[in-house]
């Protein structure tokens, strides 16, 4: 692979041989940890916060996660819930996801993690707690091309398969 540095193969329980993709970070805080995943399957890697940040009853916040990323050309890195975090916190990221271009990389381009306080008390998440999931995922440009006509038959929009 002409360009790609020597690195080990991961070999996956199902004898998938993985080159892990090589991501550049910069941490704002060294003393916390990498985001890592937390098992060998995981698909995502844990966030950390970097400080006690306090969102108030039905406010939205940013929570610093303590890196900057330099995803990779042609990728994305999405913010996600953690599936623990609205249970246990009433926090909820309020459009579901984040989205991290390649292109924000800057020295002030610290990920943020927007979050929702959807409790009746203010909800403190702590230094070195566990807030998202980053999941980095491979994509296509797109080139539009008009067209007048419809593509299929009307399914009826939102909740339309019931």
């Amino acid at each position: 692979m002409e360009g790609r540095p020597l690195q080990p193969a991961i070999v996956s329980r199902w004898g998938v041989r993985n080159f892990p993709l090589q991501v550049k970070i910069k941490q704002i805080d060294p003393e916390l940890p990498l985001p890592g995943p937390q098992t060998g399957g995981a698909a995502g890697f844990d966030l950390i916060t970097r400080e006690d940040t306090t969102i108030h009853p039905g406010e939205f916040g940013l929570i610093p996660a303590n890196v900057i990323v330099e995803v990779p050309e042609g990728y994305a890195l999405i913010v996600a819930a953690r599936s623990s975090t609205p249970r246990r916190t009433g926090l909820a990221i309020p459009h579901g996801i984040g989205i991290i271009d390649s292109d924000y990389r800057g020295d002030g381009d610290e990920i943020k993690v927007q979050v929702w306080n959807t409790t009746a008390a203010p909800v403190t998440v702590a230094r070195g707690e566990r807030i998202a999931q980053g999941i980095l995922v491979k994509i296509e440009s797109v080139s539009w091309q008009p067209d007048t006509a419809a593509f299929g038959d009307t399914r009826g929009g939102f909740g339309s398969t019931g």
